[in-house]
């Protein structure tokens, strides 16, 4: 009988030294057949990790980086055209919109959030070459979140976080926490304004629902409604009569050291049609993932949603018809924008769910990371509700989707000459020389 090989044993963490001669080629060589696995040179190109999941986007590509309590936050822009006027303040707008601090029923942490701009532009224009924005953190308490380094935070990520790498950033939540949207936001102000330029695409976004106030359906014309009205106040509802009933239910939970949350609704007009492709890529599918990527988010839906099922087909569809500049029309929305997963130049519209805060000030029922039971009660400074400065990053992650899209659709519908008994070209809106008169 043949002798069975010589059994090799490494303990994790163990030095490279106490590998067998030959290292993991001598181990998968002794190890059974049925768990050997080959690491040989011809195969190490495809055991490269891949699914990091810091980027978003095929065209438009957005890499994030950088957690609540280091250094700074920021992106790295890949796929934007060149000329496109580009400056630091068309960007801290937005960022101003989501920064923490800015009023009483949001975080009291105090962030300027001063973005720069380190590279992509020549003379106020960008260059096509990947671009670099960096916010410094400034305002950073690590000693608030002693407790959370030993418990975790009842539905926060800190557990989840843990089970994945073994490790974790305790102060601040690390990559959970809303901060990491800082990069997204600076990077949905560059997308917003390509798509206004090329396509006249007007974004915004407002809340609809604080905890069990909600705003009536018909209470917002989505063909009318404007960036003006919608920060006129601090909650960012664009009705007055309700925003001041949403502000004391977050006023309420905040002097109780609780927590709420509700729902933003975001429209996009003037979408180009044809964005969007059957089958995985529907532009609503597309926009889900994007929205449920954002911190706290827990439900999306589109054009009439979940209540669209207690209509008939008869009721539900949207009939078509000429308007008077001869295009196809729809005489009613009840598809938010979208059919078939491809945009069809009516207004989209969506809504997005945010649960409460998770990290309160209240006692609550938890374990430490070595599984015993305690009580704990946190420290930090979190916002009560997170809606109102959650409005810049729906927006944000919409633009961000529709400039991707934008872009493919002109990659591959647009290489060679439109059939224009059907189609009409993605930048009718504007005329593209506006980007840059002297280099056009």
């Amino acid at each position: 009988m043949a002798s069975a090989p010589a059994s090799h044993q490494v303990a994790a963490g163990a030095p490279w030294s106490s590998l067998p001669r030959g290292g993991f080629r001598a181990l998968t060589d002794s190890a059974p057949a049925s768990v050997r696995f080959s690491v040989g040179r011809r195969r190490a190109s495809r055991l490269e990790v891949k699914a990091a999941g810091n980027i978003f986007g095929d065209y438009f590509q957005v890499a994030t980086y950088g957690e609540s309590h280091g250094g700074g936050v920021g992106c790295v822009i890949s796929g934007c055209p060149p000329r496109i006027p580009l400056t630091e303040e068309d960007m801290q707008a937005d960022l101003d919109r989501r920064r923490p601090g800015q009023s009483r029923i949001t975080t009291p942490r105090k962030e300027t959030d001063t973005c720069k701009i380190l590279s992509g532009t020549y003379e106020g224009l960008t260059t096509g070459t990947p671009i670099h924005v960096f916010v410094p953190n400034t305002d950073q308490r690590g000693g608030d979140y002693t407790e959370m380094a030993k418990a975790y935070r009842p539905s926060h990520a800190d557990l989840t976080y843990d089970l994945k790498y073994g490790v974790r950033s305790v102060q601040g939540g690390g990559r959970s926490s809303a901060r990491e949207t800082i990069g997204r936001v600076a990077a949905g102000a560059l997308a917003k304004k390509i798509l206004k330029l090329k396509s006249g695409v007007e974004i915004l976004a407002f809340v609809s629902k604080v905890h069990q106030v909600v705003l009536p359906d018909d209470a917002v014309d989505y063909e009318t409604v404007t960036l003006d009205q919608i920060e006129s106040n601090i909650c960012r509802c664009p009705d007055p009569e309700y925003a001041e009933k949403m502000i004391a239910a977050i006023d309420k939970v905040r002097t109780d050291g609780n927590s709420i949350g509700g729902v933003v609704t975001c429209i996009a007009r003037n979408v180009p049609r044809g964005l969007g492709t059957p089958v995985f890529d529907k532009l609503e599918a597309l926009l889900a993932k994007a929205m449920l990527s954002l911190p706290a988010s827990k439900g999306f839906e589109i054009g009439s949603g979940f209540a669209g099922t207690d209509l008939t087909g008869s009721e539900h569809n949207d009939e078509f018809y000429m308007d008077e500049a001869g295009n196809v029309r729809t005489r009613t929305n009840r598809s938010g924008g979208v059919q078939g997963g491809i945009s069809n130049g009516e207004t989209i519209y969506f809504k997005v769910a945010f649960k409460p805060t998770a990290t309160i000030g209240k006692k609550q029922n938890t374990v430490t990371r070595d599984h015993q039971d305690i009580e704990l009660r946190t420290r930090g400074r979190h916002d009560p509700c997170v809606v109102p400065r959650a409005v810049p990053m729906v927006e944000t992650m919409a633009a961000l989707v529709l400039m991707d899209q934008l872009m493919a659709h002109s990659a591959q519908c647009e290489m060679f000459p439109l059939n224009l008994a059907l189609q009409e070209p993605v930048g009718s809106a504007n005329s593209t020389p506006v980007l840059a008169p002297d280099l056009a």
